[in-house]
């Protein structure tokens, strides 16, 4: 996992240079056990500030209670990852949709390869189905499930209509973000957005570490934004090979996706 390879690497460099007392710490070995069993988001962000912490030789008066704040942070990330992994929605699929035939296909080509271009005519269910099969290929419990809309009512109306067929509460377990407005939640898991937004969360987060599954929906469409993304994640996936992602496009654009993503399954 690259994040783990991170923090195994980060914690050897930073031994060089902490004292043998801070190391000797029960804690220390109690937060590197349970970092990669956080949320994807928390393991990042509270693994850099445990190797912050480490390498700090200049206030070890304030190690210990920082230690002790890491250590409950971490502890509720852990009961947290564990509370999503027993509640995640039950799925199921209209039987009338032309997607939901092939969803056993798409299901093991999401589990079995990092990108996956899926083709559909509108109206077939990609857009509300298939961040469903992510679910049920075993994504969205330590990280949520990105879904991109090019406009602020779809993404709205859509991560509604996901809520509904999932029977979950909308803005708790299926939420949208868009500008000025954030209707999701650390229970969130699937999380509906505008590509202008996806594109404005990089700049934050540049390994986008709060979700395990992105779908650009509507790839075809080709703005700005959506060819950002495009080129942007092809070099993040090179670094994290947990992310998976899923273009879905109605026109025969699917064979320059794929090409653009080392041929790509369609």
């Amino acid at each position: 996992h690259a994040f783990g390879l991170f923090c195994r690497v980060a914690f050897v460099a930073s031994g060089v240079t902490i004292t043998g007392s801070v190391m000797a710490d029960a804690r220390i070995e109690e937060l590197k056990v349970l970092l990669p069993q956080c949320l994807l988001p928390d393991w990042v962000r509270l693994g850099s500030r445990l190797i912050r912490l480490l390498r700090d030789q200049h206030h070890p008066d304030k190690h210990n209670a920082l230690l002790d704040r890491l250590l409950e942070q971490v502890r509720a990330s852990v009961a947290l990852r564990e509370q999503r992994r027993l509640h995640v929605p039950q799925v199921s699929y209209p039987p009338d949709l032309p997607i939901t035939a092939r969803k056993d296909d798409i299901v093991a080509a999401i589990r079995q390869n990092q990108v996956v271009i899926i083709a559909g005519e509108t109206g077939s269910g990609k857009t509300t189905q298939i961040p469903k099969m992510c679910l049920e290929a075993g994504l969205g419990i330590e990280a949520k499930i990105g879904c991109t809309q090019p406009r602020r009512v779809a993404a709205l109306s859509i991560s509604r209509r996901i809520a509904e067929e999932l029977n979950v509460a909308w803005g708790r377990e299926v939420g949208c973000k868009i500008r000025f407005d954030d209707r999701s939640s650390a229970q969130t898991y699937i999380k509906l957005m505008t590509d202008g937004i996806l594109l404005a969360e990089t700049q934050g987060d540049p390994t986008l570490a709060e979700y395990n599954a992105l779908i650009l929906d509507e790839a075809h469409e080709r703005s700005l934004n959506i060819d950002f993304l495009l080129g942007y994640l092809k070099g993040l996936l090179a670094r994290r090979q947990d992310l998976k992602l899923i273009v879905t496009s109605a026109t025969i654009d699917t064979q320059m996706f794929s090409r653009h993503f080392n041929n790509a399954p369609i």
